[in-house]
């Protein structure tokens, strides 16, 4: 079975400081020309970053595309400080975001995050040995975070009560209960 689509016309309708987006006119394995709107986003990274005591960082920020605070993971997309190399955004993050460095980084997986709209890839760390940083890297101005750490009882309760919704996040928090249940 064929499942490829033939893209007949593309155009930029919309270039921004954090994403592109791109409408297609495809013709489809069964001959429908249909419409495809396609978000580009620069690849990403996000980090379990487990404290001493066995717990995790958690970020406490606003997020304006579902008007409402999140609480997700340290995470960010790869810029050109980065030159292409993730692990480079891991540590600038972490220490950005955290205030932390990682003793160990750990690439865990690597994912597309919504595949049905949207190109960005991205991978995920774990980040251990956790100490403060010496010299801390700026924040981004237009970032307000607030930090917290949960133990792994506690993350998997705020994902039953809805607390955390971020699929990164959730991913993250499974990923952390393996570890635990295989030693």
């Amino acid at each position: 079975m064929e499942f490829e689509e033939k893209p007949l016309e593309s155009r930029t309708v919309f270039h921004g400081h954090l994403i592109d987006v791109e409408v297609q006119q495809v013709r489809t394995p069964t001959g429908i020309v249909a419409q495809r709107e396609i978000v580009h986003h620069a690849p990403a990274i996000a980090i379990l970053a487990l404290t001493a005591d066995n717990k995790m960082i958690l970020e406490k920020q606003w997020r304006a595309p579902i008007a409402k605070t999140t609480l997700e993971i340290p995470a960010g997309k790869l810029d050109r400080r980065d030159a292409a190399d993730s692990v480079h955004a891991a540590k600038r993050e972490l220490n950005e975001e955290t205030r932390y460095q990682a003793q160990e980084l750990k690439k865990l997986s690597s994912f597309y995050t919504s595949v049905g709209c949207m190109d960005e890839y991205m991978t995920l760390y774990l980040a251990t040995g956790l100490t403060p940083v010496e010299n801390a890297l700026p924040q981004d101005a237009d970032e307000q975070l607030a930090l917290m750490t949960v133990s792994l009882d506690q993350a998997l309760a705020m994902i039953k009560r809805g607390e955390i919704e971020d699929a990164k996040t959730i991913m993250a928090i499974y990923y952390w209960r393996g570890m635990q249940n295989n030693g």
